[in-house]
């Protein structure tokens, strides 16, 4: 079907070329799927990156694969195999540190020391030669969500009639050039399907370098209704700052276990030098810390120079019980926990906090901030379900920001409902043509703002908290 990778990125480029200007950026999967990546990213004009992607096989069983790491300390763990293969915290540890050294070193050497390619907010095309058994593709798209990405495209020249079926969720969207019925490897289908080198990789990165913007300076433009200079319409650059603020570089994330009775709640720290305050994010029900909503909002405080702990609201154990996920009080109580024990680190130092909540964690969040001993600065509701705080609400003082979008009716009139129960400085934001999880193009990242904007306002520089 293809003379080579080079043809086969040019037959997917027609395929792709709606996607032009939606703040797209090409990532192509080494070693293979770059040169195609490259023919796509050149037809869009879209920036061009690698997306390094390491598989954590099982120990004794290298080609099962119980989880995925990416750059920037982004993992996925498969807890089914993880467990059904019976391997412990120190051998999934053993796995990690090691795959992590590859991917460092294959990074390295694509990029130099160029940093990955910033994604959140942006439309991701994941590129291959192909898809055979589709783990590495299905691994990436979850890396590359985990980093923020609004929408992500997985896009290759040839893959198996059934291949979408083998993926499901993975990807918001499927794009193949062909799709034969009988397929047994992906080199059936190429001419010349010669081993791509590492030289090779390089030089296409360098080459998409050349003819623009490079992908990792690169802010992008079109979502939330942006303006070619980076700033959307209402004033604000893409963190969702004020245009004319510098944005603080942020440090990344590291791995917290917050104890709690009866286990520990896995959590990421992230806290940029020199921030005033620190958001604690509470993620909705069925979710986790892991929710790429709540990290692209993360990401865009982080930018604006504040902390973020997200964590998860429920043990493992406590997991398995879906009456825990709807138990506001305990989730309430969480927050609490949470907030405790990061007042005392010495990342909170002087620090102000506030509460970032989504669904059913704004209605903890709200919960945990009618506690006057909480001492938060400024709490933000995304989509939030307030009216399960209702008892509550009147005690709130902390400066409350309800998002909700505009055609999110139901938990709209909710809101409206929960705001004139509020005694606080308060406000009510609604996102046009956004639904309940703001997936409609630049909804999420028009929220992102708002709450940003709402942090920087509240969360200053306060005295040490002395209890």
């Amino acid at each position: 079907m293809f003379r080579d990778r080079q043809e086969a990125g040019r037959k997917l480029a027609a395929r792709t070329a709606h996607l032009a200007g939606d703040d797209v950026i090409v990532l192509g999967l080494p070693r293979g799927g770059v040169p195609v990546a490259a023919e796509v990213a050149d037809a869009l004009g879209a920036p061009l990156d690698v997306c390094v992607v390491r598989k954590l096989g099982v120990p004794y069983r290298p080609e099962l694969g119980m989880g995925a790491i990416g750059e920037g300390g982004t993992r996925v763990i498969n807890e089914e195999v993880v467990e059904g293969a019976g391997v412990d915290t120190a051998d999934l540890a053993a796995v990690e540190e090691s795959e992590r050294d590859v991917l460092r070193q294959r990074a390295r050497r694509y990029r130099g020391n160029r940093p990955p390619a910033p994604l959140t907010g942006r439309t991701a095309i994941i590129v291959d030669d192909g898809v055979a058994t589709g783990s590495t593709a299905k691994a990436a798209c979850r890396i590359v969500r985990e980093r923020g990405a609004r929408r992500v495209v997985l896009a290759v020249p040839v893959a198996p009639a059934d291949w979408t079926a083998r993926l499901p969720g993975a990807a918001d969207d499927y794009i193949s050039v062909e799709t034969p019925a009988y397929f047994a490897a992906i080199g059936q289908f190429y001419q010349d399907f010669a081993q791509t080198s590492d030289e090779e990789v390089t030089d296409c990165l360098a080459r998409a370098s050349s003819r623009g913007t490079p992908a990792a300076d690169r802010t992008g433009t079109g979502a939330a209704g942006r303006n070619p200079a980076g700033t959307d319409t209402a004033g604000r650059n893409p963190a969702g700052h004020d245009a004319g603020r510098t944005a603080r570089p942020h440090r990344s994330s590291v791995e917290v276990g917050i104890p709690v009775p009866g286990g520990v709640l896995a959590g990421e720290l992230a806290v940029p030098p020199g921030a005033d305050g620190i958001v604690v994010f509470a993620h909705g029900s069925g979710s986790s810390r892991h929710s790429p909503r709540n990290r692209q909002v993360a990401a865009a405080v982080n930018e604006a120079g504040l902390g973020t702990l997200l964590f998860d609201l429920l043990t493992e154990e406590e997991a398995g019980d879906r009456a825990n996920v709807f138990d506001i009080a305990l989730l309430a109580g969480r927050v609490t926990e949470a907030t405790e024990w990061l007042r005392a680190r010495p990342e909170a130092e002087g620090r102000a906090l506030g509460y970032f909540g989504a669904s059913t964690g704004a209605a903890a969040a709200l919960w945990a901030a009618a506690d006057h001993a909480a001492d938060v600065a400024a709490v933000v509701s995304r989509g939030g379900r307030p009216d399960l705080a209702a008892p509550r609400l009147s005690d709130v003082r902390a400066p409350t920001l309800l998002v909700v979008g505009g055609h999110d009716d139901d938990v709209l009139d909710l809101n409206r409902h929960a705001q004139q129960a509020l005694h606080c400085e308060n406000s009510l934001a609604v996102v046009p043509g956004a639904t309940h999880l703001f997936e409609e193009p630049g909804t999420l990242a028009e929220a992102s703002a708002l709450a940003t904007d709402w942090f920087t306002r509240h969360l200053t520089r306060t005295p040490q908290h002395t209890g």
